[in-house]
């Protein structure tokens, strides 16, 4: 049974960083490409990064690059996401899906969620 399971979400100040978690299992990472996706209220969900362990490729949108740094350790069958210089406009819900495309515009064909993380930047 697929499961992802994120972790490490929580509240920081502008500027500061967080290191989201995502565990896998039922699956291996070199399978499939491990995306991460966030929302914040009142707008749509948006593609933050991805990555594929088996291609050692990865993306990330134009919001992000020079500040998320994703990464997949195998051992643990976990990706991560360092969020450095963090930003109010970074608050959202955090979630990793597992994906069946892998692009150089991101992740697509989503088949399984985790429950998501709140990240929260202010003040």
């Amino acid at each position: 049974q697929v499961q992802l399971v994120e972790s490490g979400g929580g509240l920081v100040q502008p500027g500061g960083s967080l290191r989201l978690s995502c565990a896998a299992s039922g699956f291996t990472l070199d399978d499939r490409a491990i995306g991460w996706f966030r929302q914040a209220p009142g707008k749509e969900r948006e593609g933050v990064s991805c990555i594929s362990t088996y291609d050692r490729l990865t993306y990330y949108a134009d919001s992000v690059k020079g500040r998320f740094t994703i990464s997949g350790d195998n051992a643990k069958n976990t990706v991560y996401l360092q969020m450095n210089s963090l930003k109010p406009e970074d608050t959202a819900v955090y979630y990793c899906a597992t994906a069946n495309v892998f692009s150089a515009y991101g992740c697509y064909e989503n088949d399984y969620w985790g429950q998501g993380t709140q990240v929260t930047v202010s003040p």
